[in-house]
């Protein structure tokens, strides 16, 4: 069951901030913020769905083709909305706001990123997360 006041401890938190950095930077070829195996990524470009036994592979060369164009990635991580826990496995979701610059057009964009993180050797990892875009504005 989900407590209103529950948030993802810094432990949890690592991972996702390490994929946060993978995306702003497009460039660090360390994904092992990602579980070992059966790892699924819902995102808003093609495919859309990465899974299987390259899953992670094929999402990171999509991200980088995906940022190649935009400049000045940063992301700022709101309070989770939801929160719970089911032996090894972690749920939350996160407002999340990525500011940026495409060409010489700035932009902000909010969405919701929900993870599923699972426990493996003592780490979280994460199994799998879906991204959601909630409204883009354009910036001088």
């Amino acid at each position: 069951m989900a407590i209103a006041n529950d948030q993802p401890t810094p432990e949890m938190m690592e991972p996702v901030e390490k994929i946060a950095r993978f995306i702003a930077k497009a460039e660090d070829a360390d994904l092992s913020a990602f579980a070992s195996h059966d790892v699924v990524i819902v995102e808003n470009f093609a495919p859309y769905v990465f899974d299987g036994p390259q899953a992670v592979q094929r999402w990171a060369e999509g991200m980088r083709s995906h940022v190649e164009t935009l400049g000045a990635l940063a992301h700022r991580f709101g309070a989770a909305q939801d929160f719970s826990t089911s032996g090894d496995r972690v749920y939350f979701s996160l407002p999340t706001q990525w500011t940026g610059r495409a060409g010489t057009q700035g932009f902000v964009e909010d969405g919701g990123w929900s993870f599923v993180l699972v426990k493996e050797n003592g780490v979280w990892r994460v199994l799998g997360y879906g991204w959601a875009v909630t409204k883009i504005e354009l910036a001088p």
